[in-house]
């Protein structure tokens, strides 16, 4: 109670008191709230500064990768370029190469022969020799008709032998171009009917004619033929139960027939009635058990049924 009391007496100076600090902190609440503004932009400033230099640098890096990559592919097109030319280079000089062998084999063997330049050479100088002695001859006796004529029997021997060998190559090229014909069995010394069946022969159909359009699927449904004539059963095998639910039982040869089993030990009254002795049923002729008879009427001292 006394610390109420003095509480109460103390109530209008701590209100006074209170009014009086809030008064004097405003002035320095402003000028404190700027300087925390202040404070915090510069802050806010350097933090941002700070980013920005960070992605520049970070943006510098990517530069260098990126045009690192792209060095890097052009570098390698350009060593490929290089490469290409390089190799069509040495490809042409050994074409080249191959050309200048292959044509010297071919001037030297069909164009220009050696041997036998060789050998026309000394054939021409050995006629020349003998024209030189034929002349010789017929300055000494004077008979320049004879020489003539036989000069001209000379020349005419040679073309009638350069004929003669003309003739039998021409012939050797035909050989060779016409060999077949001693192989070949047809002419015009063969019979009427066997030239005309061989010349209007019928035209063999193409596979595509020969052989039906559908021969897959008649293959199949033979394939298919086959198979069910191998079946023991046309049902298909289905493993699933409920698929023969909705299905019609269909008894067996055994149980459809009107010759059923003997029911044995299940009645012991024969099945035909004129061999009844009477139309009642049979009694029983053993009395009932007593124990059964009160099965759930008796009660035990526990109160539970027997």
């Amino acid at each position: 109670m006394a610390t109420l009391a003095r509480l109460q007496a103390r109530s209008l100076t701590v209100g006074n008191e209170y009014y009086f600090r809030n008064s004097v902190v405003d002035p320095f609440r402003n000028k404190e709230n700027d300087a925390a503004v202040k404070i915090q932009s510069w802050f806010r400033g350097c933090q941002v500064r700070a980013y920005i230099r960070h992605l520049h640098r970070i943006v510098t890096i990517i530069q260098k990768w990126w045009r690192g990559f792209l060095g890097r592919k052009q570098y390698q097109l350009t060593v490929q370029v290089a490469y290409y030319t390089m190799m069509m280079n040495l490809y042409n000089a050994m074409a080249v190469r191959i050309q200048r062998r292959w044509r010297g084999y071919r001037v030297r063997k069909y164009l220009f022969n050696y041997y036998y330049l060789k050998e026309y050479l000394r054939v021409v100088s050995e006629t020349n020799d003998a024209i030189r002695c034929r002349r010789k001859k017929i300055a000494s006796h004077g008979n320049q008709r004879k020489a003539l004529e036989e000069f001209a029997e000379m020349k005419e021997r040679e073309e009638k032998k350069a004929n003669l060998e003309r003739e039998e190559k021409k012939r050797d090229y035909q050989a060779r171009k016409m060999h077949y014909l001693l192989s070949t069995k047809q002419g015009p010394f063969r019979d009427i009917t066997e030239v005309l069946e061989q010349r209007y022969k019928p035209l063999e159909p193409t596979l595509r004619v020969a052989e039906p359009i559908d021969e897959l699927k008649l293959a199949r449904e033979d394939l298919r033929r086959k198979e069910w004539l191998r079946n023991v059963n046309d049902n298909m095998f289905l493993p699933f139960s409920s698929y023969h639910k909705n299905e019609k039982y269909i008894p067996s040869m055994h149980l459809s027939s009107k010759y059923s089993p003997i029911s044995h030990k299940e009645q012991f009254r024969s099945e035909d009635p004129k061999k009844w002795i009477c139309d009642k049923d049979f009694q029983t002729v053993l009395p009932s058990f007593e124990l059964f008879s009160k099965y759930g009427k008796l009660y035990s001292k526990a109160g539970q049924i027997v």
